[in-house]
């Protein structure tokens, strides 16, 4: 049986999410697809995300970048990490090495270490990429950018044009200096809308109540502030136990397994940052976003200008979340309402282009 191995990079469940629905997809075209997946993260998030019988390897293939909570990243600190892990490459090389001798797959795809590609490119495996950035180019647009190594970067663009092909869904990065580079549509898993099994499930019964997801994803909590009920008619819904302190309109909700993904294709909007899996699953669903502003994070202009020509959408600054001062914009978003939902075209073509590398 074709073996695919998926390995994920260790910043953030976003890129499980992103490459899940195309895992799943070639699972349903090949049924005796067998599935590694290398990277850390919580089995309860990957098992809710991939088909069954996947076997899971607790191993990162890179570094995370640090984080002071879903909106600031560590830039200085992270770079060192990156130096580091390449000062130690080729003991990297040669444990990936190992784990690709003992699991024989046939393809490798990442989203989006380079190292499994780099070392499956040397072992003569078909590999792909898969991913809305490259850690290349996201440091080297980062305000640490001027001082990424020469090296490094080199390794890392070896390693991502060096793979049989790199799937860019949309939004994307444009990464234009891939050779293998292929633009594709976007990735999501949409669900049905169902808002009288929403108010049902959260126990809000009342019809004309609005519910507002509100979610980030990433490192710790954003809390909205001001008083203790933002406005009239419009209860939070949030997976963050410490969003909801202080607050009397806000209800929990679990974080676990595809709950946050049902109760976001319901809802009446969304209240987030930019980030890929978000933001897709959002047009998707057809959901208006309060966009809280990310600006250090270099993928977010692209994020944020797709997004703007799929739903109604307004961006905040944390310092006005911080103050609860998101009355207005929130209320000219749920005036506008839901919008035709964008189809996830990606993951068919995804499964397309990889499944003739596995075949």
């Amino acid at each position: 049986m074709p073996h695919l191995f998926v390995a994920v990079t260790a910043h953030g469940y976003g890129h499980l999410a992103q490459v899940a629905p195309v895992v799943t997809e070639l699972k349903r075209r090949l049924p005796d697809l067998e599935i590694s997946l290398q990277g850390h993260m919580a089995p309860a998030f990957a098992k809710a995300r991939l088909p069954a019988g996947y076997r899971h390897i607790p191993l990162a293939a890179d570094v995370p970048l640090p984080m002071d909570g879903p909106l600031t990243t560590r830039w200085a600190e992270g770079l060192a990490d990156y130096v580091a892990f390449d000062l130690d490459y080729p003991t990297h090389q040669a444990r990936q090495r190992r784990l690709f001798e003992q699991t024989r797959p046939d393809l490798v795809l990442a989203d989006i270490p380079w190292l499994p590609l780099d070392v499956a490119r040397s072992m003569g495996i078909s590999c792909a990429g898969l991913c809305s950035l490259s850690w290349y180019d996201i440091l080297v647009e980062s305000p640490v950018g001027d001082q990424l190594p020469a090296a490094l970067a080199q390794r890392m663009q070896r390693a991502y044009s060096g793979a049989d092909l790199f799937l860019r869904p949309a939004p994307s990065m444009p990464m234009s200096w891939l050779r293998n580079g292929c633009d594709i549509g976007p990735i999501a898993q949409p669900h049905s809308r169902d808002p009288q099994r929403l108010r049902e499930r959260v126990g809000r019964p009342v019809v004309n109540e609005r519910l507002v997801l509100m979610q980030f994803g990433g490192t710790g909590c954003l809390q909205l502030g001001g008083a203790p009920r933002l406005m009239d008619g419009v209860h939070l819904l949030s997976p963050d136990a410490d969003a909801g302190r202080g607050r009397d309109d806000l209800t929990l909700i679990d974080a676990e397994g595809g709950t946050v993904l049902e109760v976001l294709a319901s809802c009446d909007a969304l209240i987030t940052k930019p980030g890929y899996g978000t933001f897709a699953e959002a047009a998707c669903n057809g959901i208006p976003v309060l966009s809280v502003e990310r600006k250090d994070w270099p993928e977010s202009r692209w994020l944020v200008d797709w997004l703007a020509a799929q739903v109604p959408m307004r961006e905040i600054s944390a310092s006005d979340f911080a103050a609860g001062q998101i009355r207005e914009p929130l209320a000219e978003l749920l005036a506008e309402g839901i919008a035709e939902p964008v189809a996830p075209t990606g993951v068919a073509e995804a499964a397309d282009l990889l499944i003739d590398l596995l075949k």
